[in-house]
């Protein structure tokens, strides 16, 4: 028996990027100086995050994100087994995948109250490839510190998805890019390797097939 991969788009493949999705979330609400920006369209199958991340006006930290508009969305991926990242290209800049289960009402200052956040730090291939995580690679975090004892994501109603670049101790600045095909949910099982497929990949010129299985399967 072999693995076989079943995925459900959140962002890009059958469901097309709109900029109506995302928003910018970036350290000018702290005095910073970073800004990022998610540039798409319903005719390109592809997503650019980019952006420059300051980490002089707020001492060596920062950091540029783009998450999810709307306070309604509730997305139900108990089914699944974790997310994949479908990445053209990238430059070599470290990047942090965010989840919330939780959304509170802001509060009179008018800035968002914290929640935890469920987040994974990735490198995208300079010539792509995809990014699997599974929900135990996840760590939760609340304002920027882990929090061990946090109770776990909840699957059934995953509230906001952000993708963000943060100087990691003043270790990045700058310009930055990240251009993705797609943001899935992906699902493992299982195909008898006797019984050819006639959607099995005839060829894998980008490796992403062999990193998949060295990398993310038991």
């Amino acid at each position: 028996m072999t693995s076989l991969l079943t995925q459900i788009f959140l962002f890009g493949g059958d469901r097309k990027w709109s900029p109506n999705d995302w928003t910018d979330s970036d350290d000018r609400v702290r005095g910073g100086s970073s800004y990022s920006e998610l540039t798409c369209d319903p005719s390109s199958p592809t997503a650019i995050f980019h952006g420059n991340l300051d980490t002089k006006t707020l001492g060596g930290a920062g950091f540029a994100s783009q998450r999810t508009t709307g306070e309604d969305r509730d997305w139900d991926l108990s089914n699944y087994d974790g997310i994949t990242l479908d990445i053209k290209k990238s430059d070599d800049k470290k990047y942090t995948l965010i989840l919330k289960d939780e959304l509170l009402p802001k509060s009179p200052n008018g800035r968002e109250q914290s929640t935890v956040s469920w987040e994974y730090d990735f490198e995208g291939y300079d010539d792509g490839g995809k990014v699997f995580v599974h929900w135990d690679e996840f760590k939760a975090t609340y304002r920027g510190r882990e929090k061990k004892d946090a109770k776990p994501l909840d699957l059934k109603h995953v509230r906001r998805i952000s993708l963000m670049m943060r100087s990691f101790f003043d270790t990045q600045e700058g310009d930055f890019s990240l251009s993705i095909t797609s943001i899935s949910a992906f699902k493992k099982g299982e195909m008898r390797t006797d019984e050819p497929s006639s959607n099995a990949p005839k060829h894998d010129s980008q490796g992403w097939l062999s990193r998949f299985f060295r990398q993310c399967l038991p």
